[in-house]
């Protein structure tokens, strides 16, 4: 297999200027089967683009640096947080490619803070954050806040991503949107305390593989997603026949499905994963005006130690960003029109159905964390359907509450708790 070197095309192994050029160079010149690789070395670099039939593969020592400039990323059309938007592009992107892949150990590092301080300043309260939230529009921030992904795969198919290191994205770290036929495996993701550093989101993307992946970040570990809004349920692209397997998941919110759940979600299969101190083991959360429905899930051979809430389910999350104002959009931006037209009345509320949760062990190793073995909120008015429990064993501070729900079947269902459930939220919107 002919290989490529950046390093002959021209890029800066000490990363005192960008290689950019360099390496879109090394990638514009590889023909179909060929490999650019990328040497021991610290590269800088803004958004490249790779294409079809090519590989690039990062050697043991190689760092591949985001550039902290906003204008290294052009703006392309795609889609953020399940609204199809003009953004900026990732530091690494596959768009309506084939046949690809990202290999090797080596390191891609966003230098993300520079992104996470534009959102919410150094205090976690201010920046856009801070200023939005004062003037009523949590719901849009996110939007407005324009960060670089680590890795985007978009409108794309047979696509593999091996080995590597995702670290310190400006936002998400793997997206994976509109492709079909994507591998991911033995990546590990590595993101500190930055705002929404997701690990990996499969967004309305089919078969789907995921294993023995080790991620750590400051959101959803991993996430399945479908659109958000009216624009997402007209278009109807599900998320289906995914597996999230034999993972392990570290700091971060767990594996979740939703809160963008209008194109639909449906079988899935999470098996054999560990959770360490994750703030949620398996979690759906949707909204009022999502639509959509999520069924077929099957999650099994879970085991989790210090985990504060091993099933979740909310399908009234986060309403300070979940419903937009719809007043007084003539001047702004169309994607802020496209955030507030939800699905309304009672095509809103999400189908959730046909869930099944098996062979799912929860430990304390310190018992005076908190934590709560299950929060499920159906809605009253459309109750979650056949859901099964069977084979849990859940040690927990609190029992928690089950409500919403019709055909609930129970089978050896175990929770040690010792208190009453306390206040229902505890501040948990991530």
């Amino acid at each position: 297999m002919m290989q490529l070197n950046i390093c002959d095309f021209g890029a800066d192994p000490t990363a005192q200027r960008l290689s950019t050029q360099a390496i879109q160079r090394a990638i514009t010149e590889a023909a179909p089967g060929t490999t650019v690789a990328i040497p021991a070395g610290r590269f800088l670099s803004g958004a490249i683009f790779l294409k079809s039939g090519v590989t690039l593969h990062l050697h043991a020592g190689a760092q591949l640096l985001g550039s902290q400039q906003l204008t290294d990323y052009p703006l392309i059309d795609t889609r953020v947080a399940g609204i199809d938007m003009r953004w900026p592009a990732a530091l690494i992107n596959i768009v309506g490619c084939h046949d690809v892949s990202i290999t090797g150990s080596g390191t891609i590092d966003g230098q993300g803070r520079v992104w996470w301080q534009r959102f919410w300043g150094d205090d976690e309260k201010s920046g856009l954050l801070g200023e939005y939230s004062a003037r009523g529009l949590r719901w849009v921030v996110d939007y407005d806040c324009q960060r670089p992904r680590n890795i985007l795969v978009f409108e794309s198919d047979k696509i593999a991503l091996r080995d590597f290191t995702s670290w310190e994205s400006g936002f998400w770290n793997l997206h994976l949107c509109y492709s079909r036929r994507v591998v991911v495996e033995g990546v590990t993701i590595a993101n500190s305390a930055g705002p929404s550093t997701d690990g990996i989101d499969i967004d309305s993307c089919e078969q789907v593989r995921v294993e023995r992946c080790v991620v750590a970040c400051n959101d959803d570990n991993i996430c399945i997603k479908a659109g958000r809004g009216q624009e997402a349920a007209v278009k109807a692209r599900s998320a289906r026949d995914i597996v999230i397997r034999e993972c392990t998941l570290n700091s971060g919110s767990g594996i979740t499905i939703g809160s963008e759940t209008s194109g639909g979600i449906e079988r899935v299969l999470i098996e054999h994963n560990r959770f360490n101190g994750t703030g949620v083991g398996f979690r759906i959360k949707s909204a009022r005006n999502r639509g959509g429905f999520i069924r077929d899930i099957t999650v099994r051979h879970l085991h989790l130690v210090d985990v504060r809430f091993p099933v979740m389910i909310q399908l009234n999350w986060f309403p300070q960003y979940s419903y937009g104002d719809r007043s007084n959009l003539d001047s702004q931006p169309e994607h802020w029109r496209k955030l507030a037209e939800g699905v309304e009345g009672e095509a809103g509320l999400t189908r959730v159905s046909q869930l099944r949760l098996e062979n799912i062990t929860a430990q304390r190793s310190d018992n005076g964390v908190f934590s709560r073995a299950f929060f499920i909120e159906g809605y009253p008015e459309r109750p979650i359907s056949a859901l099964t429990l069977e084979s849990l064993s859940i040690d927990a501070r609190e029992f928690g509450k089950i409500s919403g729900v019709e055909g609930l079947i129970l089978n050896n269902v175990q929770v040690s708790a010792a208190e009453v459930t306390r206040d229902e939220n505890d501040g948990y919107e991530r």
